[in-house]
């Protein structure tokens, strides 16, 4: 009856997720249908300009439904860019080598972080806090100017794109087919295989039992310790990637790059269903929080007037909203 109280409540809050975006999408659609927002590639956009997001959004997910939480991911991301720009552009590196350097240091956050919160039984904010300013401050320890990648197989990667069979027509009457990067590809595939480890696999019901009851996994015999430590080594690789995919939208590495990035992690696997006491949340929800937050900010830039902030001012009322709707299906659990 647990499970079907517990499985009830995701797909509620999964629900709201879906039905706000597509109202606000449709929103969209009528009101600024003269600036193209009702054409196919400026949904497409929404996957493009967040492929690293939605990435790092999933394993955000994964650590937050062990009731745990990461915000070195942004600091992450940044290391990660300006590494694998400084190894292209001041070592001569190959661009296969700084992809792994990459994977490599998302890899390491992983490892030491979750040793550090599993087996060490320190508060996950504090370790991701010292590891946000860490990984801050090695990059600006790599570098405090901006490096521009021209590796051309990086940037051929980069410019590759996987064009659709529908599109829409310029105002000549061309036919303008849609398109999607490499990055939106690698980005889906990890949220359909992230989706099917947590639903399908048992490391996925593990982190749903953690995350529910930690004293229970416990006495069902669950080694609680080993399988956080996987969550958190999943996560920092997840970091690792996301930021490789941010990094072939940006083609650069800077100190100040991907700042603010965990907060939009959080609150896209927040608004996504994801309940920060942990037990509940899907790599699904997860993307359409990310695709609404994607959706705010266009909605912002083609009304064009508005400041660029209101889409933290939004997304933050928008972060409440869920908040509150959580503590309610809470509160009416404890009841029943």
């Amino acid at each position: 009856m647990k499970q079907r109280k517990k499985m009830t409540s995701t797909g509620f809050l999964l629900l709201i997720t879906i039905v706000l975006f597509f109202v606000m999408y449709a929103a969209g659609m009528v009101i600024f249908a003269d600036k193209g927002f009702a054409k196919p590639q400026m949904f497409l956009n929404l996957f493009v300009s967040n492929a690293g997001l939605l990435v790092i959004s999933c394993g955000l997910t994964i650590v937050m439904i062990t009731g745990g939480i990461d915000i070195s991911v942004g600091s992450v991301t940044a290391l990660v860019c300006m590494v694998m720009a400084d190894l292209m552009e001041n070592k001569g590196v190959s661009a296969y080598v700084a992809v792994l350097a990459a994977l490599l240091i998302g890899l390491a956050f992983g490892i030491v972080q979750g040793f550090l919160v599993t087996y060490m039984g320190i508060q996950p904010f504090i370790v991701t806090l010292a590891g946000m300013f860490f990984g801050r401050g090695m990059t600006a320890i790599i570098s405090t100017d901006m490096i521009s990648i021209k590796n051309e197989l990086f940037l051929k990667w980069a410019n590759y794109r996987f064009y659709m069979p529908f599109g829409s027509t310029n105002k000549k009457g061309k036919f303008i087919p849609a398109y999607i990067p490499p990055t939106v590809v690698i980005a889906i595939v990890v949220v359909l295989i992230i989706a099917i480890l947590l639903k399908y696999f048992k490391f996925g019901r593990k982190l749903y039992a953690i995350g529910g009851n930690r004293q229970s996994a416990l006495m069902m015999g669950l080694d609680v310790k080993k399988t956080m430590f996987r969550a958190y080594v999943l996560d920092g690789f997840l970091a690792g990637l996301g930021g490789f995919l941010f990094c072939l939208n940006s083609c650069a590495g800077f100190v100040e790059q991907a700042k603010g990035l965990e907060m939009d992690a959080i609150s896209s696997a927040v608004i996504g269903g994801t309940l920060l006491s942990g037990g509940v949340g899907t790599p699904i929800g997860s993307m359409f929080g990310v695709l609404i937050k994607g959706t705010i900010s266009s909605l912002i830039t083609a009304q064009g007037t508005l400041s660029s902030w209101w889409v933290r001012i939004v997304l933050s009322a928008l972060l409440c909203f869920f908040i509150v709707i959580q503590s309610v299906l809470a509160s009416a659990k404890k009841k029943k």
